[in-house]
C-alpha cells in the first residue's frame, strides 16, 4: 500500500489532464504520478488498501524517463506499491505498463488511449522529442512531471500547444514574443500580454507544496590557481597543450577550467573533507579530473558513475563515490550520506540541484545534508557562480567575447 503525505494528495486532487506536476528534488512526484493514475483509472487507495482499477476501461500505462531511471529500475520500485510491474504477468490489472527512455519516444508516438506519464520535462524547443510528444498528447491522457517547468516562456510552448491553447508555435510567437529589431538572428527581448501567459500556466501547472524535513548548507571553500598561467591564457588565447590558437568558446572555457580545476590546492581542500567525513558523493564534469580523483589516497572503498564505469553506490561504512554529473545528476537516490562535494561547478542551475538532490530525499535519516563547494576566485569561477546564483546557465560565448 503506498503511502501519500497530505501535500501529495493535495496535488492529487488538483491534478488533471495536461498538467505539469511541478515539485522539487525528492518530493516524491512520482509516487504521487501514480497515484493519479490508479485513481484515474477507477481504483481506490484506502486506509485498508488498494481496491483494484476498472479492468474495462483501465488505460496502458506509458513511463516516458531518463535512460537512468529506466536502466536502474526506480520506477518498478514505485510501481510495485501499487502492484503495478512492466513484467504482464504479476500485474494486478490488465493494463500494459511501459517504462522507456526520452530517446525513445519516437517509438509511441503512434499509441492512443493510454495513458503517458513524461518524467523529468524534456519537452522544450521544437526537435524530434517534442513532435512525438505533441502527436501522444493528440490521442492520449498525459501529465508531466518536473522540478523546474521552465525558466522562460519560449519553454512553455510545446505543453501550451498540447493543451489546445495555441495552434502552432507562429501563433505564440506572433502573439507574445518580441524580437530585438537590428539582430542577424532571432533574439527575444520581451514579452506581450504577460497576464495571459501568467493565467494559462497557472491552469496547468500543480504544485507541490512540499516542505524539506531536511536543512541544506551550502559551503564554499576556495582553493588556489597558478595565476601567471591563467592570465596568459586569458591574454594571448593560445592552447599550450597543443601549441596552437584557441579555436572556439568552449575550447577557452575548458583550458582556464582546467588550469583552475588541476591546481594541488582543490585536491587538498578535497581530501580534508574526506578525512572529516565517513561517506562522500563527488561531482566532477571532465575525465582530467577523473584522473586526478582517482589518485588520491582515499583509504577506503571508492566507485564510480560515468561514461566509463556505471558502479553502485558503495555499501561499506566509508566510501568515496565519484560521479559524472551528465551521467549521474540524476535518476538515483543516496541515503547512506549526509556530504556532497562540488569537486568543480557545473554550468547548469538545474544540474547542480538535481546532483544536490541525490541525498536529499524524503526517507534520508539526516537532519542536516552538507554541500561542498569547491572554487576559486578566478574569473571564470565567478562568472559561472554568479550564472548559478541567478538560476541561469553559463553562457560561454558571452564569456569569451568579453575576454574574461
Amino acid at each position: 500500500m503506498p503511502e501519500l503525505y497530505d501535500y501529495q494528495w493535495k496535488a492529487v486532487s488538483q491534478m488533471k489532464n495536461g498538467c505539469i506536476l511541478c515539485g522539487g528534488v525528492g518530493s516524491g512526484k512520482s509516487r504521487t504520478a501514480l497515484a493519479y493514475y490508479y485513481i484515474r483509472n477507477g481504483g481506490e487507495l484506502t486506509p485498508d488498501g488498494l481496491i483494484p482499477m476498472d479492468d474495462i476501461d483501465v488505460r496502458d500505462l506509458y513511463i516516458i524517463t531518463t535512460a537512468r531511471k529506466r536502466d536502474t529500475l526506480e520506477w518498478e520500485g514505485e510501481l510495485c506499491r501499487f502492484l503495478m510491474s512492466t513484467n504482464h504477468d504479476v500485474n494486478l490489472g490488465k493494463q500494459k505498463v511501459t517504462v522507456d527512455s526520452w530517446n525513445n519516444i519516437g517509438k509511441y508516438k503512434d499509441v492512443t488511449g493510454a495513458f503517458f506519464i513524461f518524467d523529468e520535462q524534456r519537452v522544450v524547443g521544437s526537435g524530434a522529442w517534442v513532435k512525438s510528444f505533441l502527436k501522444i498528447s493528440r490521442g492520449n491522457e498525459w501529465i508531466l512531471l518536473s522540478a523546474t517547468p521552465g525558466d522562460k516562456w519560449e519553454d512553455y510552448i510545446p505543453v501550451f500547444i498540447a493543451n489546445g491553447f495555441y495552434k502552432n508555435r507562429s501563433e505564440f510567437k506572433r502573439e507574445h514574443l518580441v524580437y530585438a529589431p537590428y539582430s542577424k538572428f532571432p533574439k527575444v527581448t520581451g514579452y506581450l500580454n504577460t497576464g495571459r501567459l501568467i493565467r494559462l500556466r497557472n491552469k496547468i501547472l500543480v504544485n507541490m507544496d512540499f516542505r524539506r524535513p531536511t536543512e541544506s548548507h551550502h559551503l564554499d571553500i576556495y582553493c588556489h590557481y597558478d595565476t601567471k598561467r591563467y592570465k596568459e591564457a586569458v591574454r594571448t588565447r593560445w592552447n599550450e597543450e597543443e601549441n596552437r590558437p584557441i579555436e572556439s568558446a568552449g575550447e577557452f572555457c575548458y583550458i582556464l577550467r582546467k588550469i583552475v580545476n588541476s591546481d594541488f590546492s582543490r585536491r587538498e581542500a578535497l581530501m580534508k573533507i574526506v578525512r572529516e567525513k565517513r561517506r562522500v558523493i563527488v561531482f566532477y564534469n571532465f575525465d582530467y579530473e577523473l584522473d586526478i580523483l582517482r589518485g588520491l589516497p582515499y583509504g577506503c572503498e571508492v566507485a564510480e558513475w560515468n561514461g566509463h564505469r556505471h558502479q553502485p553506490v558503495p555499501e561499506s561504512e566509508k566510501y568515496v563515490y565519484l560521479v559524472q554529473y551528465t551521467a549521474g545528476a540524476e535518476g538515483w537516490n543516496c541515503i547512506t550520506t549526509d556530504t556532497v562535494i562540488f569537486f568543480s561547478q557545473n554550468y547548469s542551475y538545474k544540474t547542480m540541484e538535481q546532483a544536490a538532490g541525490r541525498i536529499d530525499r524524503l526517507n534520508t535519516p539526516f537532519t542536516d545534508l552538507y554541500f561542498y563547494h569547491l572554487k576559486s576566485r578566478s574569473g571564470i569561477d565567478i562568472a559561472i557562480s554568479r550564472a548559478l546564483q541567478a538560476k541561469k546557465e553559463f553562457n560561454q560565448t558571452g564569456f569569451y567575447r568579453k575576454g574574461e
